[in-house]
């Protein structure tokens, strides 16, 4: 049988980055993927009707400018990122809304009497987002590199995450934007894990924007690949990986999957504690997708939303806050959160001339089948009239098929194990090292190890670093272009 130096299981942003950073190194890898194309969670295509493109998984892309490995890899100079002025909407009735622009004076001027509160939670960890997002991409247990920001960000959580969270304002806006970028946890409100995820999730709105990158979300996985392949790798498609037997001999072998796939695959090899910890490690909610394809723009009653590339809709604080309650107590809620982005505002490729794409989705119990397309529809409709007249056609992905298009979202889970405090520490254990398993040359490179879920490849670049460091005694490669 023939041999190699890597291979990586699973072709996400993760098991990409770990490729690219191995090949680099000058090490001989192979990719293999379950699926026809590569992408994992970001993957393009046409699901609608013929050109109209949708992304599969992930459409909004937070981490595209802020994550350490993307600018070592300098993605914004391999793939063109659009960065809208309007970072997200937030769609309130009586045609209000929240509008978190790029620009954070444009936003504080817009809040009002609430917008001084929002430059005071915000202002310090934006001029510090770069150190911002160092902490909350490296690896949990290390001093971290600027305490006073990780102070700074620490306090604002803990007010956040808990019944003070309505202090600061006194209407309705600020709250709601807050809110929608906290549901990006999909877990019950308020929380220290929901409040960390969305207050660092806003510090990039307000720095570096939210990019939407022209082609779709394959875009970034294009030009890893790419990458990839210029070094001497291998990419092979249409082939799963169910047991270690079935894999050539290799020094290390990196699994982009979820915690329990690893548990299952390697059983043979994991030691019986170990595999145990992964057994345990627990899965959240789910989410349930739509993609619609439209004959014209969302007609949001909201003129300004318009410009928006995402939208967190779902109404006031506490209507979300109830909503992903429910989620939590195991009802499908009957006014739920919905996530949208609309990228063909930034990207007129994504769509023919004039259409549009809308890519949504929401929150449901894991495990769910239930179809949410008259929920989501009637949602956008609250806050956008005319909206049903403009969808010419649309596909929906219960939690449950999420789960069989990639088995990474463990019933519907799609931050690939749940997103709680206590498991973003301990992710999928508490480690200084916690991609490196016991078994030798084994390696998890998932959203189900540190630092979490997200189109960042930081899971899959530390995996290769330490691989690199533990297995073949070498440096990190530059990952700049050639």
């Amino acid at each position: 049988m023939d041999t190699v130096d890597v291979i990586v299981v699973g072709s996400g942003p993760n098991g990409m980055a770990a490729a690219v950073t191995m090949a680099r190194a000058g090490l001989s890898v192979r990719v293999y993927e379950r699926g026809s194309t590569i992408g994992g969670g970001a993957r393009t295509a046409e699901l609608t009707l013929p050109g109209y493109k949708h992304d599969l998984g992930s459409a909004v892309h937070p981490m595209a400018l802020a994550s350490g490995f993307f600018q070592k890899f300098e993605l914004a100079k391999r793939i063109n990122l659009v960065v809208p002025e309007l970072s997200y909407g937030h769609p309130l009735d009586g045609a209000r809304a929240g509008l978190a622009w790029h620009d954070l004076d444009r936003t504080v001027n817009d809040l009002g009497v609430d917008g001084q509160a929002w430059r005071r939670l915000f202002g310090p960890l934006v001029e510090r987002a770069q150190e911002v997002a160092q902490f909350t991409g490296s690896k949990v247990l290390q001093l971290p590199r600027h305490p006073l920001t990780v102070a700074r960000l620490g306090l604002r959580i803990l007010e956040q995450g808990s019944a003070a969270w309505n202090l600061r304002f006194r209407h309705d806006e600020a709250p709601a934007m807050l809110v929608g970028s906290y549901a990006h946890s999909i877990s019950r409100m308020p929380s220290l894990a929901t409040a960390a995820v969305g207050l660092v999730l806003t510090t990039h709105a307000h720095a570096r924007g939210w990019p939407i990158p022209v082609g779709g979300s394959q875009s970034i996985i294009n030009a890893l690949a790419a990458d990839l392949i210029d070094h001497g790798g291998q990419i092979f498609t249409n082939t799963e990986v169910t047991s270690l037997a079935e894999l050539p001999p290799a020094r290390a072998v990196m699994f982009d999957t979820s915690a329990r796939s690893l548990a299952r695959i390697a059983a043979g090899v994991l030691p019986e504690r170990y595999r145990k910890a992964l057994e345990r490690f627990r899965y959240g909610n789910a989410a349930a997708k739509v993609d619609f394809a439209l004959s014209a723009p969302v007609p949001w009653a909201n003129e300004q939303l318009r410009q928006a590339g995402t939208l967190h809709v779902g109404g006031s604080r506490q209507e979300i806050a109830a909503s992903e309650a429910d989620v939590a107590a195991g009802r499908h809620p009957l006014s739920p959160y919905v996530l949208v982005s609309q990228p063909s505002v930034a990207d007129p490729s994504r769509a023919p001339a004039g259409k549009h794409v809308l890519w949504t989705y929401t929150h449901v119990p894991a495990g769910s089948r239930q179809d949410r397309t008259e929920a989501i529809t009637a949602q956008i409709e609250r806050f956008a009239p005319g909206f049903r007249d403009t969808v010419v056609a649309s596909t929906a992905q219960t939690a449950m098929q999420l789960a069989d298009w990639n088995p990474n979202y463990v019933d519907g889970d799609i931050a690939a194990g749940e997103p709680s405090l206590g498991q973003l520490v301990a992710r999928p254990i508490l480690s200084t090292d916690p991609w490196r398993t016991p078994a030798p040359g084994v390696y998890l490179c998932s959203s189900s190890t540190s630092p979490g879920p997200g189109v960042h490849g930081l899971a899959g670049f530390y995996a290769a670093r330490s691989a690199l460091r533990a297995e073949f005694g070498l440096p990190v490669p530059s990952l700049a272009r050639d």
